[in-house]
């Protein structure tokens, strides 16, 4: 089998690992004490090299595929490039790209490409003790205009979004909703998180939606919020395979200089094998992703591939960053030093899009159990 990029990837990864090696070093940290959460100044960058669009057709600015997708996420995950880029340019753009109208790809895809406009996913609900949601749901159609109540938990960059895609419980069925984040009755409140990413509430009071602006036909969300989650989920990956291939990196680094009881404590076997056990999991994270990357590329299903991709990216998330933190020792929770930052993230990208058991569920499932 034939692992080798070919000349068009290798550039791409070779310019991405450049450019956020020089742009994002140590944006993350700062990010987290503002408000917004990520550079608009970097956004833009990153637009204009048309990376925002680099997995979208030539007729909407991009030109390359899902592989090109994970290589790109792949060097933003090492330099923990900060921004919506994943629920705004991946799930959103190609929501709109497979079930929006030729009017609503027209009129937004363009403008996600050049990062001139956010439109972020809200699922989410929030669920009471008793199972019951804590907000009331409501839908009402009056004169071709819906008029949708409720709350999502955990919408990412909510508070900087231009749109948003709502799922709403319709007498139809699950429908969604390009929802106008500027709408009267539209809140938003920021979310303290593990991972220091910005998280919203959004609370949609009465807000007025004219029915042209479904997503996809009435009482088929379901189907399409699944097909959003499994693109999230493998770029999830990409970006947790970055990351992970840091935290590899900066933990052999300090084994190899850090001495205790007279020696570098890489020449302790049990620091050995942690390393070697953490090296072995992230390369089987890149060749699932690489592999469900691929199969989207050629145009196949690939469900059950990113699915068993996820699980295993969502389990070294955990074991790995945690591996990582135990060989640097104290040093390792320092707010001044970097490792704390990237086992918080890995927290974060471990649940994001469904953790390792939601993920087996689905493998379980293609396998006909």
């Amino acid at each position: 089998m034939n692992f080798n990029l070919t000349g068009r990837q290798a550039a791409i990864q070779s310019a991405a690992e450049e450019f956020f090696k020089k742009e994002a070093k140590g944006l993350a940290r700062n990010m987290e004490a503002t408000r917004e959460g990520y550079s608009r100044e970097l956004w833009r960058k990153v637009a204009d090299l048309g990376w925002m669009g680099i997995s979208f057709p030539g007729t909407y600015g991009g030109g390359g595929d899902f592989l090109d997708l994970v290589l790109l996420l792949e060097e933003m995950g090492k330099a923990l490039f900060p921004g919506p880029f994943i629920p705004s340019a991946v799930c959103s753009g190609h929501a709109l790209l497979d079930y929006g109208t030729e009017g609503q790809k027209n009129e937004f895809l363009p403008k996600v490409v050049k990062g001139e406009y956010l439109i972020i996913p809200a699922f989410i609900e929030p669920i009471s003790i008793d199972g019951q949601t804590s907000v009331e749901e409501e839908v009402k159609f009056e004169e071709g205009v819906y008029v949708l109540s409720g709350a999502r938990l955990f919408v990412p960059y909510a508070h900087e979004a231009d749109a948003f895609i709502y799922r709403a419980h319709t007498d139809e069925g699950e429908t969604l909703f390009l929802v106008n984040a500027k709408s009267p009755g539209v809140f938003s409140t920021l979310l303290k998180t593990i991972g220091g990413d910005p998280q919203c509430e959004v609370v949609f009071n009465g807000v007025r939606v004219p029915g042209t602006d479904r997503l996809g036909e009435i009482g088929k969300g379901d189907e399409i919020v699944r097909r959003i989650n499994e693109w999230g989920a493998l770029a999830g990956c990409g970006f947790a395979l970055g990351l992970l291939e840091q935290v590899v990196k900066m933990s052999v680094d300090y084994a190899k200089n850090r001495e205790q009881f007279g020696k570098r404590i890489g020449g302790f076997q049990v620091i050995q094998h942690q390393c070697a056990d953490m090296a072995t999991e992230v390369d089987q994270v890149k060749f699932l992703t690489y592999q469900a990357a691929w199969k989207l590329s050629e145009g196949h299903r690939a469900t059950r591939e990113i699915a068993m991709a996820k699980a295993r990216a969502s389990d070294a998330c955990r074991r790995v960053s945690l591996l990582g933190t135990k060989i640097h020792g104290g040093i390792g929770i320092i707010t001044d030093y970097d490792m704390q930052l990237y086992f918080r993230r890995a927290k974060a990208l471990e649940i994001a899009f469904g953790d390792g058991d939601f993920h087996r569920e689905i493998v379980a499932e293609e396998l006909g159990l």
